[in-house]
């Protein structure tokens, strides 16, 4: 399973991590993924997403639903819910 978040799609980056000496090797920019299970009441039902914290903090400001709705529209949704 690749480290992507189930509602925006975002993923990894990657760069290069710089010494004092300015040696460059090679370095990935995880996200940081958080495992979350969220009740939809439109559905009725629980659905498990792997979140990044700025997502969470999207659906605690907006709620779950418009979340949703929003990703559905734009097509960034990768789990279906």
């Amino acid at each position: 399973m690749s480290r992507r978040d189930d509602i925006t799609g975002k993923k990894a980056l990657n760069g290069y991590r710089s010494s004092k000496a300015n040696n460059k090797t090679k370095h990935r920019f995880n996200l940081n993924l958080q495992k979350r299970r969220f009740y939809v009441p439109e559905e009725d039902k629980w659905v498990t997403l792997r979140v990044t914290a700025k997502t969470l903090r999207t659906i605690n400001k907006k709620g779950i639903s418009a979340v949703l709705k929003d990703a559905k529209k734009k097509g960034t949704l990768l789990k279906k819910v």
